[in-house]
């Protein structure tokens, strides 16, 4: 297992802005993609954006390409999401991960560990 620990999430008005962070100690965090995903209740998780060890590359949800980034810190051992322009159906529980595998994954099966996640709720 390797300790992730996600913040930053919260209760916001539809057109505001957060960032999600999400933190690792103890390990080789740049060896390792990292990614976020969110659940919504009722609703399977689902892929949100990615990034790979050095930030080469980036993936991105359809759903939040323009309004979303991804950039990760590997001198602070951290991954961030900001999120732009919040809707009401981004509301879910968001979740990182990290991934032994290269480049920006999209599949929840590539990851190999996760964090508790951190709720992100939208009001309109």
């Amino acid at each position: 297992q390797v300790p992730l620990v996600e913040s930053g999430g919260g209760l916001v008005q539809a057109g505001e802005s957060l960032r999600l962070a999400c933190a690792a100690s103890g390990w080789r965090f740049d060896l390792f993609g990292m990614g976020w995903f969110r659940q919504a209740p009722g609703k399977e998780r689902q892929f949100v954006a990615s990034i790979s060890r050095r930030s080469s590359n980036k993936a991105y949800a359809e759903l939040v390409k323009d309004r979303f980034t991804i950039s990760r810190d590997n001198a602070q051992n951290t991954v961030y999401l900001q999120m732009n322009s919040l809707k009401p159906e981004d509301t879910a529980a968001y979740y990182c991960g990290a991934t032994t595998r290269g480049g920006a994954r999209t599949r929840e099966s590539d990851y190999d560990t996760w964090g508790q996640g951190t709720q992100v709720t939208v009001f309109s």
